[in-house]
């Protein structure tokens, strides 16, 4: 016992003024696991309370302050750790200075995502549930931790984007300061269409699909006189823009069926030749090859 006892209270170093010892070690972790539970805990009940109380609406802002709770109470946890081995402001300080040079040796990107981390949570440019478009990835936001985001994408993946990325780089956040997202389909009819007969049928497309948002409504404009097409553009408005490919993918079939069904024509790459003079030589050399 008293060889346990003494394995337990031996110094294996110093940190300033305080001795750290196993028994130091060991209060020290189990404190810190401790605030790390309480931390996940109340994040969760923070943040199961606001939504309780202010809607699906605000998730994001609960979730956000949810996570602030939690890195507030691992936070004094730490301090309440630290304190009870022993360490002293001095000694803190001391820990402080020594983290501060590893911060500016090899720490200093995670430092950097910690803090646009907390940029992200207190600010709310992007919130959990977001769907946005950043470095070429469009997703939606599931989690901001505290180093990196977690999107996932329209094909189930998930990608890590560092925090820093999202506070730095240009996003662009496909749900603030609403949903809505409006969507544009191209589609070029033949020349000698009947352009009012083209505009009815659009409509009719965008009507039909409850998908497309009738308020505000769809939007249909003759663009151009193509070279080869006459082009109109269908516009409309969703409030689920992380379908959008699929959406637009079902008028284009609608608009294909509903055009067939009307005999418009959709146009194709094609190329008159006209042909001004020197018609007369041309026959003349036919008429001589074709003569015995």
């Amino acid at each position: 016992m008293n060889e346990l006892n003494e394995l337990l209270h031996r110094v294996l170093f110093r940190i300033s003024e305080t001795d750290v010892t196993p028994i130091a070690l060991l209060i020290f972790v189990v404190t810190l696991v401790m605030a790390i539970a309480v931390g996940h805990i109340g994040r969760r009940s923070v943040t199961r309370l606001l939504i309780r109380y202010g809607g699906p609406t605000h998730e994001g802002v609960a979730y956000a302050l949810g996570r602030i709770a939690q890195y507030i109470i691992v936070g004094l946890g730490l301090l309440m750790a630290l304190e009870t081995v022993g360490f002293s402001m001095k000694s803190l300080a001391a820990l402080g200075a020594i983290l501060a040079v590893g911060i500016g040796f090899g720490l200093q990107n995670i430092a950097q995502n910690f803090a646009s981390g907390i940029i992200l949570l207190i600010e709310r440019p992007v919130q959990k549930g977001d769907f946005i478009d950043v470095g070429g990835v469009s997703g939606t936001v599931e989690d901001i931790a505290m180093r990196a985001t977690r999107i996932l994408t329209r094909d189930g993946i998930q990608i890590i984007v560092p925090n820093s990325e999202l506070v730095s780089s240009r996003v662009v956040n496909r749900s603030a300061p609403t949903p809505r997202a409006r969507a544009r389909i191209k589609v070029g009819v033949a020349y000698g269409s009947d352009t009012e007969m083209v505009r009815s049928a659009l409509q009719a497309v965008a009507a039909a699909d409850a998908r497309v948002l009738q308020d505000p409504p769809p939007k249909i404009y003759f663009r151009d006189f193509g070279d080869n097409a006459l082009m109109f553009e269908l516009a409309i408005w969703m409030d689920t823009p992380e379908q959008e490919s699929t959406i637009t993918s079902d008028l284009r079939f609608a608009i294909d069926k509903a055009f067939r069904g009307a005999h418009i024509e959709v146009a194709y790459p094609q190329r008159d030749l006209h042909i001004r003079s020197g018609l007369e030589g041309l026959v003349s050399a036919v008429g001589s090859i074709s003569r015995p």
